[in-house]
């Protein structure tokens, strides 16, 4: 058996495996700073604003390394960047419906980005079957101001949910974690506040992103044959 041969396939891809797995070390640190930073004080402030966003703006600079690149990956950074100015908006309460919007142009330049192929259209409605009756839920609790932009937003998550599930790969996973990470907030601020419930968001939100940018580097020259 010839042991060069036999590397051959796995050593380059495990050597970009490897200078992504490092690419993200600033990634985690910057993730950790913030939520140790958030656990000593509730005011917000322009520093809880920058330090939120930063972990997802270096995301959005950190695709800038992935190859290939184009159009995939820009609509992964602009969504991204979105997300960021999400993440600011949402340190005031008074700027929710700002923060809101924000991320429901992130989720609509992901679903763009996933496309409608495959269209796996039998993944539609077990997503439906779970978004649909949670918003009901919800809906009692919801300021009335709230109900027609949130219920929008829904809608652009749980569309942006199926055609992740039909690409599959670590864009799939990033966007159940994002469901999750929204059904959390949405349980935490409208009907019954969780204990620790900003760090269950957080901790499930920064994952949902990080996997969501890591389906950029899926190339076929990543993938196994």
């Amino acid at each position: 058996m010839d042991a060069r041969k036999e590397g051959l396939p796995w050593r380059p891809r495990f050597s970009a495996q490897l200078r992504v797995g490092l690419g993200l070390l600033p990634f985690f640190l910057a993730c950790a700073v913030y939520l140790l930073a958030q656990s000593s004080t509730d005011q917000p402030s322009r520093a809880s604003a920058l330090l939120k966003s930063l972990p997802v703006l270096y995301l959005a600079g950190f695709l800038g390394t992935a190859h290939p690149g184009g159009g995939y990956r820009s609509l992964l950074q602009g969504a991204l960047l979105c997300s960021a100015v999400g993440d600011a908006c949402l340190v005031w309460p008074e700027a929710f419906l700002h923060g809101m919007a924000a991320f429901g142009l992130a989720q609509l330049l992901y679903l763009r980005a996933f496309g409608l192929a495959p269209l796996k259209a039998g993944l539609l409605p077990p997503v439906l079957l779970v978004a649909a009756p949670y918003f009901g839920f919800l809906l009692p609790h919801l300021p009335p101001h709230l109900v027609w932009p949130l219920l929008a937003y829904s809608t652009a998550l749980a569309a942006m949910l199926w055609r992740a599930l039909a690409r599959g790969g670590s864009a799939r996973w990033g966007a159940l974690l994002f469901l999750l990470s929204d059904a959390v907030l949405a349980w935490n601020t409208f009907f019954h506040p969780l204990p620790h419930g900003h760090l269950l968001v957080m901790t499930t939100y920064y994952p949902a992103q990080m996997l969501i940018a890591l389906s950029a580097f899926q190339s076929p020259r990543l993938k196994s044959h």
